[in-house]
């Protein structure tokens, strides 16, 4: 089983977007049970909160099913779990780099650029596009 987790700031846009939308992507090529697949949060602010509403609109505008869920943050744990972790920009690198020293070489980029941010940019059509490339790039990948 591969293990896959998604890591934006506050784990109700971006994180859980890849989420869903990678466990859709496997789901459709019949490899659901091959993958374990999550997300957490570098920071604290939305501990405990669901999906933010325009992230699950663009979900179900694209026929992706989600789940209710409650924002987290990373841990170490996650760390030693999961084989692949994916951020979604420069700052969720810097976090992760703080927090986990040199075993944070495990994380890498979902895109080469920045994954847009809804939060700030509030266009869920442009992070829909760079999350379903990056995922799709996953699957050619693994």
């Amino acid at each position: 089983m591969i293990k896959i987790l998604f890591v934006c700031h506050g784990n109700i846009c971006r994180s859980p977007m890849a989420e869903f939308v990678l466990k859709d992507m496997v789901a459709k090529a019949g490899r659901a049970g091959e993958f374990e697949i999550a997300s957490a949060a570098t920071s604290r602010e939305e501990i405990g909160n669901n999906i933010y509403p325009p992230a699950r609109r663009e979900l179900a505008r694209h026929g992706v099913a989600f789940d209710n869920r409650r924002a987290r943050q990373i841990t170490e744990q996650d760390l030693a779990y999961y084989d692949k972790i994916y951020y979604m920009d420069r700052l969720n690198a810097q976090y992760l780099r703080r927090l986990f020293g040199d075993k944070a070489a495990k994380c890498q980029p979902l895109l080469s650029r920045d994954v847009a941010d809804p939060w700030y940019t509030g266009d869920f059509s442009q992070t829909w596009d760079d999350i379903t490339a990056g995922c799709l790039r996953i699957l050619e990948e693994i």
